[in-house]
């Protein structure tokens, strides 16, 4: 059987060892709904106090600003259209981006059929926004900045302390999709400015279906789903334990480990990145190289069609994706790599390759030694 190396981190990750055995107590004996008053309902609900702890600990925020989510696409609901509907007396104009993930755009749009008005930033060829152009946008209505912390396809960057400082010389709620970002580079919510934060806790090796978001204290937002009262009245549902406890775990971890992490994926982006360029010249690195994602890397091949790339790629073991796994099934060019500047052609060439922590420099010359061989094929 071919081993299987996997190079899809921004898609998912797996479950740690120790996320897992800090979740399965919660799946067996501790099995109690947190809202009953016996002791393994009590149990549940002091398991998910302390992982509240461990997510505020990992964005440097208060316990009590964490609502815990199913995932990164329902933080970014709640928050957009919670602080949309709560601010609308001050106005109903929005600001994002045109490369924010599909949980962004889509909700924007659905606001705007709701009667808001929204504007939409470009970026450069490195993906990112212009700081002057988003000065320019900001009205007297305008209530809310929406603008990803770093590109899930590209892995680019924001400046996000200096959009923060210019929502609040104009007294304007920030909030951030900081999916990908968090656990992968150092969050300080207090220090940076941060109003509200989406996160999810499989793209940090927790499991899907258990996400959280962060609102600063004071921050008006309106509950989006209606029925019991738990996590202060601001979203209901029986509240998911094994997996609050599994994201709070994940994010201690995170946060324990998090400087060798992020040095570990480095030099794993740089030795891929200087191999590619070596052994296959043409090949165009979309995105920034500095302002980067530590696992991030996004080429565009000109001699081979990206999806025969991955199949080729697939049949040698290796996972690795064309862009956003969100968007996969769609006949259209990435609208993030179109942002840039990439023609069609370019932007369906595209291989996205995130690392993560299993990965070994090994793994690195296995792919790029089967990239190159591919390619070279496909000139034949």
């Amino acid at each position: 059987m071919t081993k299987i190396r996997y190079f899809d981190n921004a898609a998912t990750t797996k479950v740690k060892p120790e996320v897992l055995e800090a979740m399965l107590p919660y799946l067996k004996e501790n099995y109690g709904n947190p809202s009953s008053l016996y002791s393994i309902g009590r149990n549940s609900k002091k398991a998910i106090e302390e992982a509240r702890k461990k997510v505020a600990n990992l964005i440097n925020c208060n316990p009590n600003e964490i609502y815990f989510t199913a995932g990164g696409s329902e933080s970014d609901n709640t928050a957009i259209k919670g602080i949309a509907y709560g601010n609308q007396k001050k106005g109903r104009h929005i600001i994002t981006s045109k490369i924010e993930h599909p949980a962004v755009l889509h909700t924007c749009q659905t606001l705007e059929r709701k009667g808001f008005q929204v504007t939409y930033l470009k970026v450069n060829s490195k993906g990112f926004i212009d700081l002057e152009e988003l000065r320019n946008s900001i009205r007297n209505d305008t209530i809310l900045i929406t603008i990803m912390f770093a590109n899930n396809e590209i892995g680019t960057i924001e400046p996000i302390e200096m959009i923060s400082k210019i929502a609040k010389m104009y007294n304007i709620i920030f909030h951030t999709d900081s999916v990908q970002a968090c656990g992968n580079v150092p969050i300080d919510v207090q220090k940076m400015g941060i109003d509200s934060l989406s996160l999810s806790g499989h793209k940090l090796y927790a499991p899907k279906g258990i996400g959280a978001l962060y609102v600063k204290n004071g921050i008006k937002f309106e509950k989006f789903m209606d029925g019991g009262h738990q996590e202060r009245d601001k979203r209901a549902g029986t509240e998911n334990v094994a997996g609050i406890v599994a994201l709070g775990k994940a994010c201690e971890l995170a946060n324990n480990n998090l400087k060798e992490h992020i040095t570990h994926l480095k030099e794993l982006r740089d030795y891929y990145i200087k191999k590619i360029q070596e052994k296959i010249p043409n090949a165009i690195l979309n995105g920034d190289i500095e302002n980067r994602l530590p696992g991030n890397t996004n080429f565009s091949f000109p001699d081979v069609d990206g999806e025969e790339l991955l199949f080729s790629l697939d049949a040698k073991g290796i996972c690795a994706s064309a862009g956003s796994a969100c968007t996969s099934g769609s006949d259209k060019p990435s609208h993030v790599l179109s942002s840039i500047g990439l023609s069609n052609d370019l932007a369906s060439k595209a291989l996205r390759v995130t690392f993560g922590e299993d990965n070994t420099k090994e793994d690195v010359d296995y792919l790029v030694d089967s990239i190159y061989e591919i390619v070279e094929k496909s000139k034949k």
